[in-house]
């Protein structure tokens, strides 16, 4: 008698868990069936907005249903993330997530409000693109190498800019100063805009930024490397950090989509096969050729943030930067 309650109830529960599983799946077939939201935690008009602008429109014309842009910005990205990771776990909250949000910001600030890992789940890695290194014209360097010598024979007199304290062109200057053994003065700036007009007119030495490649075609700066592993599709003759001769350096910025963390596997999956079609499309990649256009997978991307967490939180440490 105990032993047919038993497989009773173990055949009660392989049907509830059979049921549910087709419920799940029902549901995903189904999804969505309302308006899909993505947070932008930037202001409009900006690369943060326009990604993922670009990104809506195919999704729209994918799934059937409109995907909208919410501009949530602030905080160092946190006001956005916060607000994402609240949402309720549905499959019609995404938010637009950085390097920054996702692997910074947990060493940057002592009370996050979120946790990068425990508080989403990955929906697909999108876009990666590099820093450029660039030094004012007036500076005796054409190279990296040259570049060290120079700072190594004037320790504290090159200055370096940055948008700001812990961004990520504050933290490659200061990965730069680790890994090549040269000291330099850290001036920070309310955002990369403003410190990179001022290495153009030659009040700081240099600067690893974003713009750095355009800045660097109208003359007004040298760029001598970009930061990424691989050298970028926008300026395949421009050697990276790497190989310019400094070994173990890389910075890149990418850019991801994930939702609150409990989401459905089913619709986390159909999310991203849809936008690994988007990605692929000729016209977004001819738009926004500047960037590496990467797709990657959820597992991808949650791999690439357990990666990228302490590695930045390795640079904070070394370069005693303490969070806010």
């Amino acid at each position: 008698m105990i032993a047919r309650c038993v497989v009773s109830m173990q055949g009660a529960l392989l049907a509830a868990v059979v049921a549910l599983g087709g419920i799940a799946a029902a549901g995903a077939q189904t999804y969505p069936t309302k308006v899909v939201r993505i947070v932008s935690p930037f202001v409009p008009g900006g690369m943060g907005d326009l990604l993922p602008r670009a990104v809506a429109v195919g999704l729209t014309e994918a799934l059937g249903q409109q995907v909208i842009v919410e501009n949530r910005p602030g905080a160092s990205q946190i006001i956005g993330m916060q607000l994402a990771a609240k949402s309720p776990a549905d499959g019609y909250t995404l938010v637009f997530a950085t390097t920054t949000s996702l692997a910074i910001n947990v060493s940057a600030f002592r009370n996050l409000p979120y946790d990068p890992v425990r508080d989403f789940a990955p929906v697909a890695l999108c876009f990666t693109t590099p820093l450029y290194l660039v030094v004012h014209p007036s500076l005796p360097v054409k190279t990296v190498k040259q570049l060290i010598a120079l700072a190594k024979a004037q320790p504290g007199k090159l200055s370096f800019a940055s948008g700001g304290k812990a961004t990520t062109n504050h933290l490659a200057g200061e990965l730069f100063m680790q890994l090549a053994g040269v000291d330099m003065l850290h001036v920070p700036y309310k955002s990369a805009a403003p410190a990179m007009v001022d290495v153009m007119a030659g009040h700081v030495s240099l600067m690893f930024g974003a713009a750095g490649l355009n800045d660097a075609r109208t003359g007004k700066v040298r760029v001598l490397a970009a930061t990424t592993a691989r050298r970028p599709t926008a300026a395949p003759d421009l050697p990276t950090m790497q190989e310019a001769g400094v070994p173990g350096f890389e910075v890149t910025l990418w850019y991801a989509l994930v939702a609150p963390a409990g989401t459905p596997s089913a619709i986390i999956t159909r999310l991203w096969q849809e936008i690994e079609k988007v990605l692929r499309q000729p016209a977004l990649r001819e738009r926004f050729d500047s960037l590496d256009v990467t797709p990657g997978s959820p597992e991808v991307l949650a791999d690439l943030v357990k990666r990228e967490i302490p590695r930045w939180r390795k640079v904070f440490e070394s370069a005693r930067i303490p969070p806010e």
